[in-house]
């Protein structure tokens, strides 16, 4: 509304004005005030590649706006006082660049969790390197408490990434004036959505889905295989080339989505399958046809599969905190460092991002962890892309320990985490 309101004013002679580097954006109302728009950052990270100097938006957008460094913005209530700037009367003065404070809202912590700490191990594998993670278990084990727990290990986010994904939240009127830039990595908890709120949708437009609102972050989906099959295959192509294009009949769109799944489920349909205290009451051909509801090549895109067996009453009961979020998150950010600094600014972000290339020159195996895969290759039934999977999280088991080669010790860690049999404790 409002370009098209100082267009009208300039053509019937009630503003002589011109700039070519200036650019208007915002809705009015019939009072003549501005309202706020969303997707206000992407339109200004726009504007400002366009050769865009100045930028006049409504005032509740311009925190946002700012954040498209390069830019002078001006935050406008009225049509009435944009007038007056543009005629000289009463300039409007810039808005500050936004700033706030990192990790604002506080996240569960580890130190809360009891026992579990094979888990905790691979949840900070996951972390330290960017890996889809698969947690069974039987009902009230802590999978879920330990998913809520999961953000607050994960690097902070760099400024680049933080662009990116408030942009997808931004179009999708999730920002404030108050905190127009997220903070924090995303996290999108689900226990059933379709298959359009996953890949995204819309007409006449399509919108991004849950997939590119998890862009930079985690996707938890509990209970896994309660998701309908259509929902957990759109899953597939995402996960592999991090972007998802999104077709409808007027228009086709394509969102980035480079996020981290994480998933929990039962081991059977009454969640009791293993258990020591022999309630479940599923027969074998029941098991076999709930686990089948995951498909070969989603399980394929795991990296890592991790049981989380009922807590004993002895680690039920002991009071002591276990390991603070913080001290795992310490040790999560300096693998990422060790990544960043392998890969430089314009390569993967984190080993599960690493193409074929990077694949052959930072996961080079000795004889005798080629040895160890070979076998492993045979009698686990491994298929190439696992194969591949199971280097990444090595990788980053090495990246954990400090060392360049992968060795035996960081390949065999890593190889148990593939055990999907082991996992449902068959």
């Amino acid at each position: 509304d409002l370009p098209i309101c100082v267009g009208i004013l300039a053509a019937s002679g009630q503003l002589t004005w011109s700039d070519p580097h200036c650019a208007f954006v915002g809705e009015l109302s019939l009072s003549g005030t501005l309202r706020p728009v969303v997707g206000m950052l992407p339109m200004a990270l726009a504007a400002r590649d366009a050769g865009i100097q100045r930028l006049f938006v409504p005032a509740d957008s311009a925190p946002e706006a700012t954040l498209a460094e390069g830019l002078t913005v001006y935050p406008v209530e009225t049509v009435e006082q944009l007038a007056a700037h543009l005629t000289g009367q009463s300039p409007i003065t810039p808005a500050p660049p936004w700033s706030g404070a990192p990790d604002a809202l506080p996240l569960p912590d580890f130190a809360e969790v009891r026992g579990q700490e094979p888990v905790k191990r691979a949840l900070e594998i996951a972390a330290a390197g960017g890996h889809n993670l698969l947690m069974v278990g039987p009902p009230g084990s802590g999978k879920s408490m330990l998913a809520r727990r999961f953000p607050s290990i994960l690097p902070p986010l760099s400024q680049r990434e933080a662009l990116e994904a408030t942009q997808i939240h931004s179009v999708m009127g999730l920002t404030t004036k108050e905190h127009p830039l997220l903070t924090q990595r995303p996290f999108r908890p689900h226990h059933t959505i379709s298959a359009g709120g996953m890949a995204g949708g819309g007409n006449p437009y399509p919108r991004p889905g849950e997939i590119s609102l998890a862009h930079h972050g985690v996707l938890f989906l509990d209970e896994l295989p309660e998701f309908h099959k259509d929902v957990i295959e759109v899953l597939r192509q995402p996960m592999e080339e991090g972007v998802i294009s999104v077709v409808r009949s007027a228009a086709s769109e394509t969102y980035p989505c480079d996020f981290t799944l994480l998933c929990a489920m039962n081991p059977c349909k009454c969640g009791w399958y293993g258990h020591p205290s022999g309630r479940c009451r599923c027969t074998p051909a029941q098991v076999k046809r709930y686990l089948g509801k995951l498909s070969g090549p989603l399980l394929d895109r795991i990296d890592l599969f991790a049981e989380v067996p009922p807590l004993e009453f002895e680690a039920l009961s002991d009071r002591s905190p276990g390991e603070s979020s913080a001290a795992i998150r310490a040790r999560v950010t300096q693998a990422r460092a060790r990544q960043s600094a392998r890969f430089g600014p314009d390569g993967p972000t984190c080993n599960a991002a690493m193409g074929q290339v990077a694949l052959r020159r930072w996961c080079a195996l000795d004889p005798e962890g080629q040895a160890l895969m070979k076998g492993a290759y045979e009698h686990m039934g491994l298929t190439a892309r696992s194969y591949d999977r199971i280097l990444r999280v090595a990788r980053t088991i090495a990246d954990m320990n400090g060392v360049e080669q992968i060795g035996a010790a960081e390949l065999m860690e890593a190889l148990q985490y593939r055990r999907m049999d082991r996992a449902v404790g068959k």
